[in-house]
């Protein structure tokens, strides 16, 4: 049975950005799939939880909500409104409301307005925009606030000095070229086919103001585990910090005070709790966070809550000699699906935070340990659910181009010439996003693998990018390519992709720690569930569940002789179906499993346990 939203009144009061009602009519765009939970869409506060609960403050004011658009020419001024955008989905999506493209040639303008709390009165307010895809400019109160680059990475503008009595009118102007070869865009293209899909352009996370001391601030941390995942190092990140300030971190277990530091700003502390909980999947264990930044008067200047793990992620050998993938310091076979993060109805954005935690829980129903999060990066929210849940992440990093502009080999070690030749402002806007994205999904201990390239797609200089993500953490490993050119020696992985049974293609002969980083892709297009009515594929298919089920399973027996073999990993593809692709484990709106949970679960856990 398809899933269709349940249209909402044409005229119902609604918020516009949060704090201003008026007579509006919201319903979503076009014909397609949709999700159950597209109908819990609440239009007047969508999304409503707290964007980033690694680095949580009490008072904040979301603005998600309807916003005016318009589209006009790339050069030209701020068009009259022709609508109601439904923010933080993109422009493209259904639950925006709007369902329609934009080119290189466009422009594509947000306006709304808001009113600041007066017991804010005294402090700075930072707007806050969690992802917009893919360069923003903004403005407030007709003054230009500021502008970035980059569709997978936060920001924030100090609005302080813009704001004026009464209500504030915020105009954001995006553009985004997407597949122009320049800009990281993962899957996104202009004309999607195949395991290409629909372009996300615009707004397409949460958008915040929250008020912070007028002096010094908290705006981020790390938190590295060593000593055998004994130790936690957490060093807090401080703005505008003046002589002899100070940060109380706190060390929480259960809501109780665990271990206490003080110290000073740019110091970490180092907390060595007594029987220390180590974090897995099988025990996935969180430690509360409290900072508390004083100055040299012991005066209170800001406050935030965070949480860590204690848990290691080494290379390790096995009792035959094979280098693994070790988890606090014991091999660790890590198994699970390539993770699009695509929906039929918001896209890029899922429709509510319990639509996030879904994919998420599925997954660990199916036995599986570990997500592959595929060329492209998902808001702050679905990594604390892979924090609390129990997943461990390879994190991706979103490509500016496909294999058309390099050579790939998948069987032998690579050379110079295989290369992608990216202009250089290509590989600055890749270096800016990547070190962008690493900094804050640094404090999640849930990605344990960094990925910076996905097969040979605009693959450049591998050595010196993969030397590049160690500098920003090296406290993760580094699979240099994802089915990609092999460099001897770049990165700790070697990764072969192979469809659809599971065979390494190549191997490093112990070099490296070697994985299956893709395989599977078994497709069966279930009618009633599908995006498109043809053109469905996968890399093979078949006709019922049974079938399905026979194939995976066989699959599976080949991938455990593989594991004793040497290989460490595997990425089965995949968690969804996308778009006109067949192959997943479930149908792109969620409401079908194609094969049973208990028996997955069975499967699954048999490969896992085998190392």
């Amino acid at each position: 049975m398809n899933i269709r939203i349940a249209l909402l009144s044409a005229v119902a009061m609604m918020t516009l950005g949060c704090n201003h009602p008026a007579e509006v009519a919201w319903a979503p765009a076009g014909d397609h799939i949709r999700t159950p939970w597209a109908e819990q869409v609440d239009p007047s506060n969508p999304l409503p939880e707290y964007p980033r609960p690694q680095l949580e403050r009490a008072a904040w004011q979301s603005l998600n909500g309807l916003w005016d658009y318009a589209i006009g020419p790339k050069e030209g001024e701020k068009p009259d409104s022709e609508g109601k955008i439904l923010v933080p989905f993109a422009v493209e999506s259904a639950l925006s409301g709007v369902g329609r493209h934009i080119t290189a040639d466009d422009a594509l303008w947000y306006s709304t307005t808001f009113s600041v709390p007066k017991k804010w009165k005294g402090r700075e307010i930072w707007l806050n925009f969690q992802a917009v895809d893919w360069s923003a400019e903004v403005w407030l109160n007709g003054r230009r606030v500021g502008s970035h680059t980059g569709g997978y990475t936060a920001f924030s503008f100090d609005i302080t000095p813009y704001i004026v009595k009464g209500k504030q009118e915020l105009v954001v102007k995006v553009l985004d070229a997407t597949d122009n070869d320049e800009q990281p865009r993962g899957k996104q293209v202009s004309q999607p086919e195949g395991i290409w899909y629909t372009a996300v352009s615009g707004i397409w996370q949460s958008v915040w103001i929250e008020p912070t001391p007028t002096q010094a601030r908290i705006v981020n941390y790390s938190a590295v585990s060593s000593e055998g995942a004994s130790a936690l190092t957490v060093t807090p990140v401080v703005d505008n910090a003046k002589e002899g300030d100070q940060v109380d971190v706190r060390l929480m277990a259960d809501g109780k005070i665990l271990l206490e530091e003080v110290v000073p700003v740019g110091t970490p502390a180092v907390f060595r709790p007594e029987n220390p909980r180590r974090w897995s999947p099988e025990d996935p264990y969180l430690y509360d966070l409290v900072f508390r930044l004083v100055n040299a008067e012991g005066k209170a200047l800001d406050g935030v809550k965070g949480y860590a793990a204690l848990r290691e992620v080494t290379e390790v050998l096995d009792e035959a000699g094979h280098k693994r993938l070790g988890l606090n310091g014991k091999p660790c076979f890590q198994f699970g699906p390539l993770d699009q993060g695509w929906w039929p109805d918001g896209l890029y954005t899922a429709p509510t935070d319990e639509a996030l935690r879904y994919d998420i829980e599925q997954t660990k129903a199916f036995g599986f340990n570990m997500i592959r999060k595929h060329i492209k990066v998902e808001p702050a929210r679905w990594y604390y659910w892979c924090d609390k849940l129990g997943i461990l992440v390879w994190q991706d990093m979103p490509c500016p181009t496909d294999s058309r502009h390099g050579r790939w080999e998948q069987r032998g070690w690579a050379s110079d010439e295989h290369n992608s030749r990216l202009t250089e402002s290509a590989k600055a806007n890749y270096y800016k996003e990547w070190a962008e994205m690493i900094a804050q999904q640094q404090v999640f201990p849930c990605i344990v693998v960094w990925v910076p390239f996905n097969e040979a797609w605009a693959q450049f200089d591998t050595q010196k990018v993969v030397d590049f993500t160690r500098a920003q953490d090296s406290s993760r490993l580094v699979n240099a390519a994802s089915g990609g050119n092999f460099y001897k020696g770049a990165g700790d992985i070697l990764d072969s992709h192979h469809y659809p049974d599971p065979h390494m293609m190549f191997t490093s002969g112990g070099a490296q720690i070697d994985v299956l980083g893709e395989y599977g892709g078994i497709g069966w297009p279930v009618e009633g569930h599908l995006w498109q009515p043809d053109r469905n594929w996968g890399y093979v298919q078949y006709k019922s569940g049974e079938e399905v089920l026979a194939q995976y399973r066989e699959y599976a027996l080949q991938l455990k002789k593989t594991v004793a073999e040497g290989v460490s990993a595997a990425v089965y593809t995949q968690t969804t179906d996308v778009e006109g692709e067949v192959n997943g484990l479930m149908t792109y709106d969620r409401a079908i499993t194609k094969m049973p949970a208990d028996e997955l679960y069975k499967i699954n856990r048999e490969v896992i346990e085998a190392l």
